[in-house]
């Protein structure tokens, strides 16, 4: 008997089905053990010693684990495939064998991407030893965060009441909130103004055109800053004689967006679906250990927790088939696509999120699934799609007008873009966390240079400039991986713990710090800087991966850090 070892129960019943006999398959609920919240449970004095404490509600199932190896062949690890599922692994590992239920059992390591039977019996055809260098990075990350929390908390405890703790990473991004506030209490907003006219073609087309320069100068967008002024600019162009000085049309392609990261998930369905990431996670972790589908529990996506952006060989060839089949085979570009993730510190080593059968289309499986499980993997599955798919074809045309008033010359542009072949955007367009004001979907008329055109109405518009706006969870995922703090496992439980904590509000969707964060901030930075900087949290992220790759030692990285 071969006894695997999972994380969760529902992916042991899954595995245990595709094993069959000469298998049992355990779950250990996640970590089974951790540094205990007390003094010295990391010890910088002694080398790092690190003490671990078995989690009370794991010791029940550790001693049902020790029964079963004792009575295996083998036992095989096969926990999630990145850095925490490989601690887990190694945290067992070490349990079983202080325990002394390993004999002469043969010890196998064993990672598949996907919670399907081709995959899980592929894996078991190609085990290794548990990868040290992983193992080495975590205890890293976890020592760290001890000995910073455990520095900072107490601390903020005596001095700060109601203040709950402090981390590494959650300390940081609670400071991009709270700067973000600053940023814009310190904001102050300048008035401007905008003249736009409205103009027919001789074949009383009409169209509008902003005014973009005078007298041979380029405006600026603050140039007009006053209602007397924009008044002046009106009561020319209301006098001006209107002629098309150049018309240009320049084809623009638009290629489609790379298959989903854990952080550009978590991204898309905040915005799409109205999701927190946390939500989506949980969401996810359901689809990629199982789902019911006619008496049989499959698989429907990918490990979740990635910042990889590549697919199998296998997963595109079967794309480009789906693509041809539905859409037609001018939509299949000449060769397949390949993405290169330009997240910092990016481990490429796990495959983008993906349906692991991109055959199995969103209507197939809608009825098996909840209404959040169907939506999110609908997305999944549109994004894998059309991250193979044509680009799509623009015409992007810009149309120069002269406005003549006496013996001076005003200047005007419109702009507008024209689908020529819609190509991935048939099937899929990634929102926008801020709107962009520059993207222009109006198709302008046909007209031609020195053509005169006529005025229909001129319109002076008065704005005044907006101070950056508040983190979104969507817009925080993104700049935290920009800024390389954190990992694709983290994202959403920080958010949580800010949220949990009171530090952060929600608000129209936005993240607000409460008073608390804001003093819990101010006062890391006045006394523990170091530790809510944004270029100590990446830079730790960087030797972590130097870890990872046996290229340095972790006890070196924490003599460094500490």
């Amino acid at each position: 008997m071969n006894l695997v070892l999972v994380e969760s129960p529902a992916k042991a019943k899954t595995i245990n089905k595709y094993l069959g006999k000469g298998y049992e398959v355990m779950a250990s609920f996640g970590h089974v053990r951790d540094l205990p919240a007390k003094s010295g449970s990391v010890d910088p004095d002694h080398d790092f010693r690190m003490l671990w404490e078995v989690d009370p509600k794991a010791a029940k199932r550790l001693n049902d684990i020790a029964r079963a190896v004792k009575d295996a062949d083998k036992l095989i690890l096969a926990t999630d495939p990145d850095r925490e599922g490989e601690a887990i692994s190694w945290h067992v590992l070490q349990i079983l064998k202080e325990k002394k239920a390993l004999k002469s059992q043969a010890v196998e390591r064993v990672v598949f991407n996907a919670i399907t039977k081709q995959a899980v019996t592929e894996a078991m055809k190609h085990p290794r030893a548990i990868d040290q260098a992983l193992v080495d990075a975590y205890l890293a990350r976890r020592a760290l965060d001890y000995l910073v929390g455990f520095t900072l908390s107490p601390v903020l405890w005596r001095k700060l009441p109601g203040a709950r703790s402090a981390g590494r990473v959650q300390s940081v991004a609670l400071r991009l909130v709270a700067d973000r506030e600053l940023e814009i209490e310190k904001f102050v907003s300048q008035e401007y103004w905008s003249l736009i006219a409205t103009l027919a073609t001789p074949r009383s087309e009409t169209f509008e055109a902003r005014l973009v320069g005078a007298d041979g100068k380029k405006l600026q967008r603050l140039d007009i800053g006053a209602g007397a002024d924009a008044e002046r600019f009106k009561q020319d162009l209301e006098n001006a004689a209107f002629t098309v000085a150049t018309v240009e049309a320049k084809p623009v392609k638009r290629h489609p967006y790379p298959p989903f990261t854990t952080s550009t998930l978590q991204q898309e369905a905040s915005r799409k679906l109205g999701f927190a990431p946390a939500h989506t996670m949980r969401v996810a972790q359901r689809l990629y250990e199982g789902i019911d589908i006619g008496g049989e529990t499959i698989g429907l996506i990918t490990y979740m927790r990635t910042d990889g952006v590549q697919i199998a060989n296998e997963a595109i060839t079967a794309v480009r088939e789906v693509v041809t089949s539905d859409y037609g085979r001018n939509y299949v570009p000449g060769a397949p696509r390949t993405y290169e993730t330009k997240a910092k510190n990016a481990q490429e080593a796990h495959e983008a999120i993906r349906p692991t059968d991109v055959a199995r289309r969103p209507r197939d499986v809608k009825s098996h699934l909840d209404n959040d499980q169907s939506r999110l993997y609908e997305l999944i599955w549109l994004r894998t799609v059309a991250s193979q798919m044509e680009s799509a074809e623009l015409e992007r045309t810009t149309v120069d007008i002269e406005a003549k008033v006496g013996s001076r010359i005003l200047d005007l542009r419109a702009t507008g873009t024209v689908v020529k072949f819609d190509g991935f955007l048939t099937l899929y367009n990634e929102d926008r966390d801020e709107a962009s004001e520059d993207e222009e979907s109006r198709r302008l008329p046909q007209m031609s240079g020195g053509e005169k055109l006529s005025k229909r109405s001129i319109a002076a518009n008065q704005h005044f400039t907006e101070p950056p706006p508040r983190y979104s969870e969507a817009s925080l995922v993104k700049r935290m991986e920009e800024l390389g703090i954190g990992r694709p496992s983290t994202y959403a439980s920080i958010l949580q713990v800010l949220k949990d904590r009171k530090y952060v509000r929600l608000d129209k969707k936005r993240l607000v710090p409460e008073d608390r964060g804001r003093i819990v901030v101010s006062f890391l930075e006045s006394f523990f800087a170091r530790y809510v900087e944004y270029d100590f949290t990446a830079a730790l992220e960087d030797k972590l991966d130097l870890i990872s790759n046996s290229e340095i030692a972790w006890r070196d990285v924490l003599r460094d850090f500490w």
